[in-house]
C-alpha cells in the first residue's frame, strides 16, 4: 500500500494531532500518502449541549467509527480519552502511539486573579467535564463550577469574555496547538495523583479494521508498549465500571522499569465524597490490574455515585 485514507474530527486540536502521527507514519514509510479526511461528529454538531445531554459515550467518535466501517476511510486518530472501551464489530486499537502528558491544567484569568494565589473564594471556574468539577469541589467547596464548551481557542476566549476566574484544560492538547508557552504564566499544572486525570487523557489511538492486515502493519510502527499497558489498565476501570467520559471517574496508570502502577477515583458530582483505590503489577497483567482497582472501587460503594 502507498496510500491512506485518514478520518479525523475538524477541531484545531484534532487536525494538529492526526497530522502530527501522519507525518510520523510518513517518516516511517518513505513513499506513503495519506489524504486526510474530516469528519463531523454528533459532540462537534452540538456545540451547546452538555456532554451528559448528547449521551456522553462516543459522541466524537461514531460517525469516524462508521466511516472505517463503510471503507471509507483506512484509519483514524482519535483522543483516547473520548474512545469507548468496547470497540464497534470490525474494529481495532491498532496502535498506542507514546503518551503525551496526562495533567490537567488550570489556567487563570490574569485580570480577575493573580495567576501566583490560590483562587479567590467563591471564584467562577470553567470546565465541560463532571469529573473536573468534581474534584474541583471536592477541594474547593466555595468555588462556582460552570459549563463551558468548544474548541481550544474558543474555551481560551470564554475565559476573559465570561469573566471565569479560571478554566482547566488538559495539558496534551495545549502542546499539541503548541500554545502551552504563551500560557505559562497563568498556567498551574496539577498533580495527576491527586487530581486524577480522564482514562486514557494525553494518548491518541489510531483505530482501523480488524481484517486490514496491511493497514495495521503501517500502523503499528507508531506503537509504544508502555502507553499501550498504561491505557488498557485505565480504560478497564473504565468498563468494568460501565462509565463513560461524562462520569466523574478518574484513572491514571505509569509504567515505569516494568512496573505499572494505577490509581483510580469516583466522585460525586458535588465532590463532597470521593473514593480511591491503587495498585500495581507488570505490564502484561494491565487488564487484571484494572479489573482489581475497579473491584475495590465497587467494594467502597463506586456504582452508587456512578448511578
Amino acid at each position: 500500500m502507498n496510500k491512506l485514507i485518514l478520518g479525523t474530527r475538524g477541531s484545531p486540536l484534532a487536525l494538529a494531532q492526526s497530522r502530527q502521527m501522519a507525518a510520523l507514519l510518513q517518516a516511517a514509510h518513505p513513499g506513503l500518502k495519506i489524504e486526510e479526511r474530516i469528519i463531523r461528529t454528533t459532540g462537534d454538531k452540538r456545540q451547546n449541549a452538555s456532554l451528559p445531554q448528547i449521551g456522553g459515550k462516543g459522541v466524537f467518535t461514531l460517525e469516524i467509527e462508521a466511516a472505517l466501517q463503510n471503507k471509507e476511510i483506512d484509519f483514524a486518530v482519535h483522543s483516547l480519552k473520548d474512545l469507548p472501551p468496547d470497540m464497534p464489530a470490525g474494529l481495532c486499537l491498532a496502535a498506542v502511539p507514546r503518551r503525551a502528558s496526562p495533567n490537567d491544567v488550570l489556567i487563570a484569568n490574569a485580570q480577575l486573579c493573580d495567576p501566583n494565589s490560590p483562587l479567590p473564594l467563591n471564584a467562577k471556574v470553567g470546565t465541560s467535564s463532571l469529573r473536573r468539577g468534581a474534584m474541583l469541589l471536592n477541594g474547593r467547596e466555595d468555588l462556582q463550577i460552570e459549563e463551558v464548551r468548544g474548541n481550544i481557542d474558543t474555551r481560551l476566549s470564554k475565559l476573559e469574555s465570561e469573566n471565569f476566574h479560571a478554566i482547566v484544560l488538559a495539558l496534551a492538547g495545549l502542546q499539541r496547538l503548541q500554545v502551552e508557552e504563551n500560557l505559562s504564566a497563568r498556567m498551574m499544572i496539577l498533580d495527576a495523583q491527586e487530581f486524577i486525570p480522564a482514562p486514557g487523557q494525553g494518548a491518541l489511538a489510531l483505530q482501523a479494521r480488524s481484517d486490514d492486515e496491511s493497514t495495521l502493519l503501517l500502523l503499528d510502527a507508531l506503537e509504544n508498549d508502555a502507553a499501550r499497558a498504561e491505557i488498557i489498565a485505565e480504560r478497564t476501570v473504565v468498563k468494568k465500571l460501565n462509565a463513560g467520559c461524562s462520569t466523574p471517574l478518574g484513572a491514571y496508570a505509569i509504567c515505569e522499569n516494568e512496573v505499572l502502577s494505577l490509581r483510580a477515583c469516583v466522585l460525586s458530582h458535588d465532590g463532597k465524597i470521593r473514593i480511591e483505590a491503587s495498585g500495581k503489577s507488570i505490564p502484561e497483567y494491565a487488564r487484571d490490574l484494572g479489573i482489581s482497582v475497579a473491584q475495590k472501587l465497587l467494594d467502597q460503594g463506586a456504582m452508587e455515585l456512578l448511578a
